[in-house]
């Protein structure tokens, strides 16, 4: 079952790479700067969908570049697929194209910073 939110607009972008985890905790975002159109994307999006289930403690997001020209603008986006993580409403890592290594390794650095501390 996939777990990644399209986001629709610029505040819900910085809504999603905002939120607070419950408890205290770090907040890890992994969003996909992504276009219908673009045939790198679409291999690659299904392996970010499994990333997202591999990886519950993180926020997969999707944004298309096209809908979302602002969000993507104020980004820097220029190429796609391009890859963000974001810890705690901070921006800590990108990718750039559909590497699947070095996506995963991208996922596995936001796992480290992302956690829930449980009382």
């Amino acid at each position: 079952m996939s777990r990644v939110l399209s986001v629709h607009s610029a505040d819900e972008f910085q809504a999603k790479i905002n939120a607070k985890a419950p408890f205290g905790g770090a907040t890890g975002v992994v969003v996909d700067f992504t276009a219908s159109w673009c045939g790198p994307c679409k291999m690659i999006g299904p392996i970010f969908e499994q990333m997202s289930a591999q990886h519950p403690s993180l926020t997969f997001v999707k944004v298309d570049v096209d809908e979302c020209s602002d969000v993507a603008s104020k980004c820097g986006i220029t190429g796609m697929p391009t890859f963000h993580s974001y810890l705690n409403g901070s921006k800590v890592d990108q990718v750039v194209g559909a590497d699947k290594a070095k996506l995963s390794t991208l996922v596995e650095g936001s796992t480290k910073g992302a956690h829930t501390t449980v009382p």
